[in-house]
């Protein structure tokens, strides 16, 4: 099968696409490059032994998305495409819309124009926004907190909408949590243009010494140690769910699955660091600030329905995600961008 990966580039979609290599499938990304390089698919290509084709291209461009997909007769799309930052979407509204929904709209447009069949969707645990029970369940009331999240929370209603008009056209919504850790090489990584978002990316580089000290957004939240409590799952097992999302798309009815992909266990800000200390030996110096707009006290997920429907569980722990985050920190200080130590 051939697959269509948007976003590639990315530090989702590059452990994917090397997932999807090695599972056999044939791969075909594209990027807009505005917050990913060239060189983590080129160090995919390596690590794999298998050469692949990369397209520059934006998915709101749809008559170069259309020429893609033709051109390679694809028939199956893994869409990642996106900006991701909460933070930075209280700032940039309108952009996050017009990137994310314009975007997936596109995207969906030249689908049913090419009559292609699956589609997995990159969705997010911030559809969720404040929840009264955990784990969060994928029956949930949807409340995100972010404009972010609210895009997110756009895009997926499209695409029912899409599978409802369309019996032969069907997807899996994958809502992850937290994706942290590397490539066990150290090869890929998360490679952020600027100063990180994600809380593993700011405290390896903390810890390196190219950032400041971790500031632990807030410690008075309603938990046992007063940092918040996240679900973070490897971004290997991240990558396998969406090979799992392929094939149960091949031998499942049309329609739409949503599913949570998760460690489905919390862990707060305190013991991932203690957590990383320990499994690499290396000290992280941090102080507490002020709370984030938008975070939330506790958020983990329950991962019943891909277990049952995906024949998927995470298998790394959180010490491997840590070493492995480490290992890629200290073997690419500057990212892509700069020489591999």
């Amino acid at each position: 099968m051939s697959v269509l990966v948007t976003g590639g580039c990315g530090y989702l979609g590059s452990h994917t696409c090397l997932a999807l290599l090695e599972a056999g499938y044939e791969v075909v990304a594209v990027d807009n490059l505005c917050n990913s390089s060239r060189e983590s698919l080129k160090r995919v290509s390596e690590l794999t032994g298998q050469p692949f084709k990369l397209y520059e291209c934006d998915v709101r461009n749809g008559m170069q998305l259309m020429q893609v997909v033709e051109q390679n007769n694809v028939e199956a799309v893994i869409h990642f495409a996106a900006l991701k930052s909460v933070s930075e979407s209280f700032e940039k509204p309108l952009e996050y819309y017009e990137n994310n929904v314009g975007g997936t709209l596109t995207l969906l447009r030249v689908m049913a124009l090419q009559k292609v069949p699956y589609l997995v969707f990159s969705s997010s645990a911030t559809v969720y926004g404040e929840q009264e029970v955990q784990p969060v369940h994928e029956s949930a009331a949807l409340r995100p907190c972010s404009p972010y999240g609210r895009t997110k929370v756009t895009c997926e209603e499209m695409i029912e909408a899409a599978a409802r008009a369309n019996p032969d056209f069907s997807a899996v919504i994958l809502r992850y949590f937290n994706p942290v850790g590397a490539h066990e090489s150290g090869r890929i990584g998360e490679a952020p243009q600027g100063e990180p978002s994600n809380l593993l990316p700011r405290l390896t580089r903390a810890a390196a010494g190219s950032l400041p000290p971790l500031v632990i957004a807030g410690d008075d939240f309603p938990t046992p140690d007063g940092t918040g409590l996240r679900d973070y799952v490897h971004v290997c097992d991240i990558a396998q769910g969406h090979v799992a999302a392929l094939e149960a798309l091949e031998r499942r009815p049309s329609g739409v699955l949503t599913c949570n992909l998760g460690a489905g266990r919390p862990v707060s800000v305190r013991e991932l660091i203690d957590t990383f200390e320990r499994a690499t030996g290396v000290s992280v110096p941090c102080r507490v600030g002020p709370r984030r707009e938008g975070d939330l006290a506790a958020c983990w997920a329950d991962i019943t329905r891909a277990r049952q429907e995906l024949g998927w569980s995470p298998l790394r722990t959180m010490e491997e995600a840590c070493r492995d985050a480490w290992n890629w920190q200290s073997q690419n200080p500057f990212g892509y961008d700069g020489p591999v130590l």
